[in-house]
C-alpha cells in the first residue's frame, strides 16, 4: 500500500471524545484521514440508522447528527474520497464477546463498512472493571493508537482481510511494549444479572412498578484475559 492510503475514521463516543482524536493524530502519519463521526455520544446504538441527518464541519472533519452507521454511509458516499479502509474508535471501554455485534456502535460501524465491501477495524480500549466508568485522556489511548496504526498500515498488504471482513481490536490501557498482539475467538455467550424491583429508577412499567437494571457482567474468556494482562 502506497503513501496515498485513504482512511475513513468514525466512532460512537462522539467526535469530541479523546479516543477518536488519539487515532486521528496517529493515523495521519500513514495516510489521508477523513473523519466522519457522530456529533454526540451514540454508544450502544448498534447498526441503527437515521431518517435524515445534519452535517457540520469540525476541526477533525465532519460531525453528523446521527449514528455511527450513518457516518459510515455518509463517509463512503458523500463526504470524501472513497476509503481503502474504515477505522472505528477508539471506544472508551472494551467490546468483547460476540454479543457486542448487535449493540456496539463502534463494532457496528465496522460491520456496516464490511457490507459495502470495505475492510474495517473496530478499536476499543479495555478499561479495568475497578476503574469503570472512567474519563479517559488522549494519552491513555497511546497503546491502542499505535496498534491501530500498525494494523491499518499493514493489514491490507498482509492479506488479513482475505480471511476476515473486519477486525474487532481491544487494546489495554498500558503495555510493556514487548507484549505481542494476539488473535482470539470471541466468547459466544454472556451472563446478565436479573433486574430488581427498586424504589427509584429511570424505567417505569405501565403498572407503576419501578425496576433497576444492571450492566451485564463482563464476559469471561480468552479475550478478556488477554486485555487484562496487557495484550
Amino acid at each position: 500500500m502506497g503513501d496515498s492510503l485513504e482512511i475513513l475514521l468514525t466512532n460512537d463516543d462522539g467526535i469530541d471524545s479523546p479516543g477518536i482524536r488519539a487515532l486521528y493524530e496517529s493515523l495521519q502519519e500513514i495516510g489521508n484521514v477523513t473523519t466522519v463521526a457522530p456529533a454526540t455520544d451514540q454508544s450502544a446504538v448498534g447498526r441503527a440508522m437515521s431518517y435524515e441527518v445534519e452535517v457540520e464541519e469540525h476541526e477533525l472533519g465532519y460531525a453528523i447528527t446521527g449514528t455511527p452507521t450513518d457516518c459510515v454511509v455518509a463517509g463512503l458516499t458523500e463526504l470524501g474520497p472513497y476509503p481503502d479502509i474504515v477505522v472505528s474508535g477508539c471506544n472508551n471501554g472494551a467490546n468483547l464477546g460476540a454479543y457486542v455485534l448487535g449493540r456496539s456502535g463502534t463494532v457496528s460501524a465496522a460491520v456496516e463498512a464490511a457490507f459495502f465491501d470495505v475492510p474495517a477495524i473496530a478499536v476499543s480500549l479495555h478499561v479495568p472493571n475497578h476503574l469503570w466508568p472512567y474519563d479517559t485522556t488522549v494519552e491513555e489511548y497511546d497503546v491502542a493508537a499505535k496498534a491501530t496504526t500498525y494494523l491499518t498500515e499493514h493489514a491490507l498488504d498482509a492479506g488479513v482481510f482475505e480471511q476476515a471482513e473486519y477486525l474487532n481490536v481491544n487494546a489495554p490501557m498500558s503495555s510493556d511494549g514487548a507484549t505481542p498482539m494476539e488473535v482470539t475467538r470471541p466468547r459466544t455467550s454472556t451472563t446478565w444479572t436479573r433486574p430488581t424491583r427498586a424504589a427509584s429508577s429511570r424505567c417505569t412499567t405501565g403498572r407503576g412498578n419501578r425496576w433497576a437494571t444492571r450492566r451485564c457482567r463482563t464476559p469471561r474468556g480468552r479475550t478478556v484475559t488477554r486485555c487484562s494482562t496487557g495484550r
